[in-house]
């Protein structure tokens, strides 16, 4: 493409509750929460917004789901399924998945490769932690 520059910057990624997810990856990535903002009027307390700064260029912003349903992995039919996933590279993938673990993170029953780890958030979003 010519003439325009297009970089991708964030990954926005919708909880029950945002900002405890974002508090969750903040302390599974070693980063601080960069910002936490409260539930807007009308909205329940888990509501509300966050953001956390990767470091390495990529911002992971979280936004409420209202109708927030945990996907299903690996998807089955009929099923809330996840459109996308976070991938993690790791050193040492049984150190990285017990970190996660005393994070809050559950290790998915389904494992497809060796060298890779599925794990679920605490909202239920799987992530990959790969080496």
């Amino acid at each position: 493409m010519s003439g325009t520059r297009l970089t991708l910057t964030s990954v926005t990624v919708t909880a029950p509750d945002p900002r405890a997810l974002a508090d969750f990856y903040a302390r599974l990535l070693g980063v601080p929460v960069a910002v936490s903002e409260p539930p807007r009027a009308g909205e329940p307390a888990e509501a509300g917004w966050a953001q956390v700064r990767t470091g390495e260029g990529l911002t992971l912003n979280f936004e409420y789901e209202q109708h927030w349903q945990p996907p299903v992995w690996p998807a089955r039919p009929g099923r809330p399924h996840a459109t996308q996933h976070l991938d993690i590279h790791v050193d040492d993938l049984d150190t990285a998945v017990a970190h996660a673990a005393d994070q809050g993170a559950r290790l998915a029953p389904h494992q497809p490769q060796p060298d890779v780890r599925v794990l679920l958030d605490p909202a239920g979003h799987p992530f990959c932690l790969f080496l």
